[in-house]
């Protein structure tokens, strides 16, 4: 098989394997009787509270905390330079958290948890049944601030009897996401029951980003459990749950680009259920994130409930050390052969010129032209093995004409030649080969930038999102509802390339034209790209740009002449027996004899049938 042809076959074989693997299924109908039947959090606890009790009433719902079912709500803010919370009396729990550094697409406050839409539920057992602590009153001497030096210690308490309290202690550091939180109960084994403390969330998720197909295809579930087995809900538009048979460590609602966790430190969740719900006619919710786990309450009471929330940016940088086990698996870097590039090169290489260039269409630029320089070497030796194919064109025309049409002899006598100077024919797809997973690593890599979040460049508002150059107002089929210039651009240089690229490469025989084939794949991949990031195809565009140029530079350093006599001086050391071969030679070597061999036995059986 020729040169053009593997590496046409591999591409076609890569294309497909890519489409199926990295473009998003079609969603699945979503059935109607899923979403009735799910758990949703309990308020029966927190409507009942905000409703004025009698005595009697409070002892008859509450119990022994009767106490603290009346009151009323008081919120405290505390700030630091990145986030500001609203902790509630109301629960002692974390009533809204607004993330000071972001803005949504539309420029509004970015609220990563929102009362009007994110609620949840601490069920306590009792003796007399389970008792939501966050439908109770807490009462604290917090007033709430700026946290400056030291981190800020906001404890709710809540008192049953003498001696008697549930407690919730919240740290706030001075700069940062992570809040540590502690649950503890004091001398309530007369008052609490059996099982374990039920802890439920349910956030329906608002739009963050401009691109609401692909917002509910990135919102989900992530966990870990304590195995350090990491897994999350289907990323798709449909509804989706799960039921975690082993411990939780860790679980985070994803949006995009954005988290809320909930992390147990010091103990464990156990009977994880977690579900997504979309719901396509409410175009104000991205998607309704349900979390159901499950707390031992023998650590909430032997003092082992310790916890932290991480409300913030999805970020590699921020997350990859100190707020869980590898809580860095967030982002998604890739699978299993992509992830590496990404995370111990790119990731490294963009953070590291983001120190030295503020336009990240500039650093995306920069990003492509120190990629190039590394793979200077495999895009010499690329040339250098096209070079050759041209200096043996008229060779193997002379070959063509001489066998005609018999595609297994032109292939056999084309092997045989280039046997006789020395040229292994995959020393110029091997180059091409290994450049592809970079192409693929940044495939991926691109759409989980955040760092590429809401930043301009020439006419595209957010790198991180496609630029709609021209809205159409209809959608129309493999395109969409509008059209991406940078992909366009993309299109544009990469037949440049391969027009290029097919006035320097010698036609080979085949049953695929590979030049042809060259210019339909950029077609296709436009409709494919035209809505992922600016960025990506930004990148693209001046790799293709910068690819060519390179090239040009090279053929300056290449003299084909004396690659000629290279070739020749090589053919007379094979013929006289020297020269030093490959394995792939010797390999190449025994396969066409075997292939002569049974050339000439089939073609004197055929001999011999005609007698």
């Amino acid at each position: 098989m020729e040169r053009n042809q593997l590496i046409g076959l591999l591409l076609i074989l890569a294309m497909f394997v890519g489409y199926q693997y990295l473009v998003p299924k079609p969603p699945s109908e979503t059935k109607p009787a899923q979403i009735t039947k799910t758990t949703r959090p309990s308020t029966n606890s927190v409507t009942a509270a905000t409703t004025p009790l009698d005595s009697a009433a409070a002892r008859t719902q509450f119990g022994d905390f009767a106490t603290a079912a009346t009151g009323q709500a008081r919120d405290i803010v505390v700030e630091n330079p990145d986030v500001k919370l609203t902790f509630s009396t109301q629960g002692g729990r974390v009533k809204e958290v607004l993330l000071k550094k972001y803005k949504t697409f539309d420029g509004k406050p970015l609220l990563l948890v929102d009362a009007k839409t994110s609620r949840t539920s601490l069920e306590l057992p009792t003796k007399t049944g389970k008792v939501d602590l966050h439908g109770l009153y807490f009462q604290t001497n917090a007033q709430g601030g700026t946290v400056t030096g030291q981190p800020q210690v906001i404890t709710f308490r809540a008192e049953i009897g003498a001696g008697q309290a549930i407690e919730q202690t919240y740290t706030v550091p001075a700069t940062g996401y992570t809040i540590d939180y502690a649950l503890k109960a004091t001398n309530l084994d007369n008052v609490l029951g059996n099982g374990e403390v039920r802890y439920q969330w349910e956030d329906r998720m608002p739009q963050f980003e401009n691109d609401l197909s692909n917002n509910r295809r990135a919102a989900t579930i992530n966990y870990q459990t304590t195995t350090e087995n990491f897994d999350h809900l289907a990323e798709n538009e449909s509804s989706n749950e799960a039921t975690v048979e082993e411990p939780v460590q860790w679980f985070a609602i994803k949006h995009k680009y954005f988290l809320s966790a909930f992390i147990a430190q010091t103990t464990q969740l156990n009977k994880a259920r977690f579900q997504t719900i979309v719901d396509l006619a409410d175009s104000s919710t991205v998607k309704t994130a349900i979390a159901d786990v499950s707390i031992p309450l023998a650590d909430i009471k032997s003092g082992k409930g310790q916890f932290r929330y991480y409300y913030g940016p999805n970020d590699f940088q921020i997350i990859k050390e100190g707020v869980a086990p590898d809580f860095d698996r967030n982002v998604y870097l890739g699978y299993s052969i992509l992830k590496p590039i990404n995370k111990y090169f790119f990731v490294p290489v963009f953070n590291f010129l983001e120190k030295f260039i503020g336009n990240y269409g500039l650093l995306i630029f920069c990003l492509v032209v120190f990629v190039k320089l590394v793979l200077t070497p495999l895009t010499y030796k690329s040339y250098v093995s096209m070079a050759k194919m041209r200096v043996l064109a008229p060779e193997l025309a002379v070959i063509k004409e001489r066998v005609g049409d018999d595609m297994t002899k032109q292939q056999q006598e084309q092997m045989k030649l280039y046997q006789e100077v020395g040229v292994s024919p995959l020393s110029g797809c091997i180059p091409v080969l290994a450049t592809m997973p970079i192409l693929f690593a940044l495939f991926q890599l691109f759409p989980n930038l955040i760092e590429l979040r809401q930043k301009e460049f020439l006419w595209a508002p957010d790198l991180s999102t496609y630029d709609s150059f021209i809205k159409f107002g209809v959608t129309i089929p493999f395109v969409g509802d509008h059209l991406s210039l940078f992909t366009v651009m993309m299109t544009i240089s990469s037949i440049a390339y391969a027009y290029y690229n097919n006035q320097t490469t010698p036609q080979q025989p085949g049953p695929v034209n590979m030049k042809a084939l060259s210019y339909i794949f950029p077609v296709m991949f436009m409709f494919v790209l035209n809505s992922f990031p600016a960025g990506l195809t930004w990148y693209y565009f001046v790799s293709n740009v910068v690819t060519i140029a390179q090239q040009l530079l090279i053929r300056n350093f290449v003299d084909e002449t004396k690659l000629k006599a290279v070739l020749d001086e090589n053919r007379k050391k094979i013929a006289a027996g020297g020269g030093k071969k490959s394995k792939f030679q010797e390999m190449l070597q025994k396969q066409l004899a075997a292939a002569e061999d049974a050339r000439k036995q089939a073609e004197e059986a055929k001999k011999r049938t005609k007698k």
